[in-house]
């Protein structure tokens, strides 16, 4: 069993837990992921390590509440134990030693971006990065970016906070202004990294994105995590989940993730069966 040592509710919709969970904590890089399970009754669910703590031997998780699964783990309490917290999984994320890096995130995207910038900084690399959120309440670890970061740049829907529009909308305006970049690394939704991708791409400014399609066991046994890269069929859990966002199908990406619409509106009635027989 492991322990949530401490949690925070960032907003409505998204909160953090710390998990003592040792050999997570020991082994894990930016970039890779876990796979919880609130009981033994539970599905798996990926999770970005959004930071983690080698001496406390911690790992701290970002979780949007959206489904039966992230309510049941929202329940829980300080003190309160999770039944799985399995990794560290995936691929650490592939950082280069460059002179200016940006990153972008979409959402509960800023939980894996920090520690890969953070990372980035920790090379001796000038870092930005551009949070965007629904509205002011949506935009997340703003703060901690801050600790590290030259520039923070906050872009909301509704214009509450920051640059009223998309992420790529402020990414445009820096382009514009002259400001060059080596790399950008963009998390969140699949439609924000396809269209940050639709505009780097022609400038041929290299860029990562972080892929996160309907995952079950995490080790590229089941199949679910199949995407298309570079016209060749790579698995998000044990080839990413970073990928070169110029090589990605993301139509196909977003196609598939839509495929289970209809059966997560019943997902109350759900008991992981894997290893039954």
């Amino acid at each position: 069993m492991y322990e949530i040592v401490s949690k925070e509710v960032l907003n409505e919709a998204v909160e953090l837990m710390e998990i003592h969970a040792p050999y997570v904590a020991r082994k894990c890089e930016a970039g890779q992921f876990i796979i919880v399970r609130v009981d033994e009754e539970g599905e798996r669910i990926p999770l970005t390590i959004a930071d983690y703590d080698r001496e406390k031997e911690t790992v701290q998780i970002i979780y949007q509440v959206v489904g039966y699964s992230t309510q049941l783990l929202s329940k829980l309490q300080v003190g309160d134990s999770v039944h799985d917290f399995v990794g560290p999984l995936g691929q650490p994320a592939p950082l280069h030693k460059l002179d200016h890096v940006i990153g972008i995130a979409g959402g509960v995207g800023a939980a894996p971006l920090y520690p890969q910038l953070r990372k980035l900084h920790e090379m001796g690399v000038k870092v930005d990065v551009i949070i965007g959120g629904r509205s002011k309440d949506f935009v997340i670890l703003e703060d901690k970016f801050r600790e590290f970061c030259n520039n923070v740049y906050i872009a909301t829907d509704d214009g509450s906070k920051g640059t009223k529009g998309f992420v790529t909308t402020v990414l445009t305006d820096l382009i514009d202004k002259g400001e060059k970049f080596d790399e950008v690394i963009a998390i969140g939704p699949l439609i924000m990294m396809k269209n940050v991708v639709n505009i780097t791409k022609p400038l041929n400014i290299p860029t990562s994105v972080s892929l996160n399609p309907i995952m079950i066991d995490g080790t590229g046994m089941c199949g679910g995590c199949r995407v298309t890269v570079g016209g060749e069929t790579k698995f998000a859990c044990v080839d990413g989940p970073d990928f070169d966002g110029f090589e990605v199908d993301f139509d196909e990406c977003i196609k598939r993730q839509g495929l289970f619409k209809q059966e997560e509106k019943v997902e109350s009635d759900h008991k992981c069966k894997i290893g039954r027989g």
